[in-house]
């Protein structure tokens, strides 16, 4: 906030001119843009937090984050007031990458295994999917079949199955996970477009029967093990995703 003198002394041409982010009046004002330095600092805290948790998952502790953005613990905490928004912030960032991957492979793939692997493909390779948020790996778990008449309706809802044209994915969480936190999260909104890929591999027949929402996410959060060199790391990454799909694809009577 150490930047509200100036701008206290020259809103009202800023606030004219509609540059000035602080000087409005009305009703709604927009948030104070951040200086320069701190929305660096705020970039690397960020790059570090995904980086650190990538590697160690969510228990690694502020300060390796701290270490990593080559900043103090405190620089963290005064964007961060706790690591539980920070960890929620990078999951929702996550997540939401996710979706957006999801939906891209659902449509611009015609072919349903083409847009299930270019999914898959295209996660592993952003390491998006070794930060999404627990409960989803958790949530994605449990699914059954379900009518697609029914698909609309709440996901976390048990139901009894219905004649229908044919089956599609639903996915019911826990009770011990709150809805607030999966829709706060996502969550719902990329389980319900992996459902969709996972659901047209399967009636395609080139995914096993078997296969989950769940599996196709714990596939996405598997990652190789870390070597020094990044063509080795590649390569290691590219064949332990190709074994992988191999598992997931359904094979002849």
């Amino acid at each position: 906030m150490g930047g509200h003198g100036t701008a206290g002394s020259t809103g009202g041409a800023a606030g004219a001119g509609g540059t000035g982010g602080t000087g409005v009046t009305g009703a709604a004002t927009r948030p104070t843009p951040l200086r320069v330095d701190a929305q660096r600092n705020l970039e690397h805290v960020l790059r570090a937090a995904r980086e650190v948790f990538g590697e160690l998952g969510y228990g690694a502790p502020m300060e390796d984050v701290a270490r990593r953005a080559r900043v103090g613990v405190g620089t963290v905490y005064r964007r961060f007031p706790s690591k539980d928004v920070l960890v929620r912030r990078i999951a929702e960032e996550e997540t939401a990458r996710l979706t957006d991957q999801a939906r891209a492979a659902l449509g611009q793939e015609d072919e349903p295994w083409s847009a299930l692997s270019r999914f898959l493909r295209t996660s592993v390779a952003s390491g998006a999917g070794r930060l999404l948020p627990p409960q989803v790996l958790r949530v994605g778990v449990d699914v059954e079949d379900i009518a697609p008449e029914q698909a609309q309706d709440d996901a976390r809802v048990p139901q009894q199955r219905g004649a229908s044209a044919g089956p599609e994915l639903r996915v019911i969480a826990p009770r011990a996970v709150p809805a607030a936190e999966l829709d706060d999260a996502g969550a719902s909104e990329l389980l319900d477009v992996v459902g969709q890929l996972v659901h047209r591999a399967r009636e395609a027949g080139e995914l096993r029967r078997d296969v989950t929402v769940g599996d196709v996410l714990l596939v996405i959060a598997t990652a190789a093990p870390s070597l020094p060199d990044a063509a080795q790391q590649s390569a290691a990454s590219t064949r332990l995703l190709d074994i992988l799909l191999e598992g997931l694809r359904s094979r002849p009577a």
